[in-house]
C-alpha cells in the first residue's frame, strides 16, 4: 500500500521561505518521478517544480531561481525548498509521483497527497 505524506507547509511574509517535504512509502520503484503541484482558489492546477527518475530538474518560469526541488537519500522523498515567496505563490501543495515523467507531466499521477497549506501574507 502506498502513502504519501506532505509537511512543511505555513504562513509566511512575503519574501520568507518555507521547505515542503513529502514521502512516499510503499512505491515499487525507489526513484520514482515526483513533483509538487498547487492549486489555489479559482485557478487551475499547475505543477510547479518536477523530478525526473534520473534526478533531472524542471520548474515552471514563475518559480525558476526561488524554488528548488530535491530528492533525499531515501529515494522517494523529495523536498522543495521555496524562497523569496510571494503572495501569488499562496496555495495548497500536493505532492504527485507518476510511473512515468510523461505521465507526471499530463498530470496522470499515480499517487498523490492529501496538501499541504503556503499562505503568503504581509
Amino acid at each position: 500500500q502506498v502513502h504519501v505524506v506532505e509537511s512543511g507547509g505555513g504562513s509566511v511574509q512575503p519574501g520568507g521561505s518555507l521547505t515542503l517535504s513529502c514521502a512516499a512509502s510503499g512505491l515499487t520503484d525507489n526513484r520514482s518521478p515526483m513533483g509538487w503541484h498547487r492549486q489555489a482558489p479559482g485557478e487551475e492546477r499547475e505543477l510547479v517544480a518536477s523530478i525526473t527518475s534520473s534526478d533531472s530538474t524542471f520548474y515552471i518560469d514563475r518559480v525558476k531561481g526561488r524554488f528548488t526541488i530535491s530528492r533525499q537519500e531515501d529515494k522517494n522523498t523529495i523536498r522543495l525548498q521555496m524562497n523569496n515567496l510571494k503572495p501569488n505563490d499562496t496555495a495548497v501543495y500536493y505532492c504527485a509521483s507518476a510511473s512515468t515523467y510523461a505521465r507526471l507531466l499530463t498530470g496522470e499521477y499515480d499517487y498523490g497527497g492529501q496538501g499541504t497549506q503556503v499562505t503568503v501574507s504581509s
